[in-house]
């Protein structure tokens, strides 16, 4: 995949597309004969398919690294808001961290900007009543998302992962970030590695209606969103992927890319207990010569599922994948990047509970002004990675091969479960 074509030049996603001269001709039964498509429409018709999302170019976007980097750009934002602010996260801690968020969301609220706050309930259990109670009392509307239901009690199953801050409908900013100190960091505790993207332009909008529809779903009223028109100055190009539970959108748009990358292929999955048919994806991509790396915590919040992972490295190995593991903190982090030149950020983790059984929300960018950076920062995290071999992996003690195999075998239901 040497450039991602420019929509520009490309009919609309999922529309009929003119015919090309030079392509090979099919006959529909009773019709004329009509020419393929340039292969460039069909990979836009194909991204518009898998995401249900229309491209929307004009835009300027900058890469976040890392709370330290993140955080002031969002509270700078959420100061300098005029109409509104969308406030989105999975998890919202009591902490320093999270009253600093809170502080400036209420400010806001108190100063006359409307002020939404979307949080999930499970990810939130220890956060005290008091801490939402205060953002009302400031003026902010606030809703958790699946609550405990008698009418629905499967609800609980799908939670509402997603990261998102959208200010006056002009820019937005999306990644992994949650909100709380682990990724704030401080002088005797290194921050979480995450990534975010701060997004200027059309896709702000169109990302301030995809928090409409999940406040809607979480009980919340219409929210109007009239607004002058977002200048399309920029000259990045992107494209919304709001993922329902079992919708997978994302999960497509890693299969395209994993079958589209031509010269390399670079993840970072903070859970990457991928599906099967992924895995395969990835080890098919190696094995036709891409450079196809993942890197992967070396220890996580969640123990059994990187335990779970680990019992999938030899034949990802076997196939010519690169395996780095994190040796910081934690790798938190949920990003794709192929050729230098496509990207894919935001909450989705590399697994199907996520991929399948959540509501994530993300943003594929195309160009190499992004993804270009993307690359350059994947490539400075392995300074901080160790990478696996399959000679070593091979010779990994008994011990871990049964710990291994034992968070494969405690999550084998409920992965088969989400995997449908």
């Amino acid at each position: 995949m040497s450039r991602v074509p420019d929509p520009r030049d490309v009919a609309s996603a999922g529309s009929a597309a003119p015919g090309h001269p030079r392509g090979p001709a099919r006959r529909a039964p009773g019709r004329r004969i009509l020419p393929w498509p340039p292969l460039d429409r069909l990979l836009q018709r194909a991204l518009g398919r898998a995401t249900e999302a229309p491209v929307i170019p004009g835009n300027r976007a900058a890469l976040l690294v890392d709370g330290p980097v993140a955080y002031p750009a969002m509270l700078a934002l959420i100061a300098g808001a005029k109409r509104r602010v969308h406030f989105e996260n999975y998890i919202l801690r009591p902490d320093r961290t999270g009253r600093r968020f809170a502080e400036a969301l209420a400010a806001r609220a108190r100063a006359g900007v409307e002020v939404r706050v979307l949080y999930d309930w499970f990810g939130n259990l220890s956060t005290p009543p008091s801490f939402w109670a205060a953002l009302r009392d400031a003026g902010c509307e606030v809703r958790p998302f699946g609550p405990p239901s008698l009418r629905r009690p499967l609800d609980l199953l799908r939670r509402d992962h997603r990261k998102l801050l959208v200010v006056d409908g002009d820019t937005a900013v999306l990644g992994g970030l949650c909100i709380g100190d682990e990724w704030a960091g401080g002088p005797d505790s290194p921050c979480w590695r995450d990534t975010a993207v701060r997004l200027d332009g059309p896709i702000a909008r169109a990302l301030d209606r995809s928090f409409a529809r999940l406040w809607r779903r979480a009980g919340g009223g219409v929210i109007d969103l009239d607004a002058p028109p977002c200048p399309a100055d920029g000259t990045v190009t992107a494209r919304v992927v709001d993922g329902p539970p079992t919708h997978a959108r994302a999960y497509r748009v890693y299969q395209l890319i994993a079958a589209l990358a031509e010269r390399s292929l670079y993840v970072t999955g903070a859970y990457p207990l991928a599906p099967a048919s992924l895995r395969r994806a990835l080890a098919s991509a190696a094995r036709t010569g891409v450079d196809v790396r993942i890197l992967a915590p070396g220890r996580s919040d969640l123990p059994i599922l990187n335990q779970a992972a680990r019992a999938h490295y030899t034949a990802l190995l076997r196939a010519g994948v690169r395996i780095y593991e994190w040796t910081g903190p934690m790798l938190h982090a949920k990003t794709v990047v192929a050729d230098g030149n496509w990207a894919l950020i935001g909450s989705s983790n590399l697994n199907p509970f996520s991929l399948w059984g959540s509501y994530e929300l993300d943003v594929e960018i195309q160009g190499p002004e992004l993804a270009s950076a993307l690359e350059r920062q994947f490539l400075a995290d392995l300074d901080s990675a160790r990478e696996i071999t399959l000679e070593a992996w091979r010779r990994r003690p008994a011990r871990q091969r049964w710990i291994e195999r034992l968070g494969a075998a405690l999550l084998w239901l409920p992965y088969k479960l989400y995997s449908g």
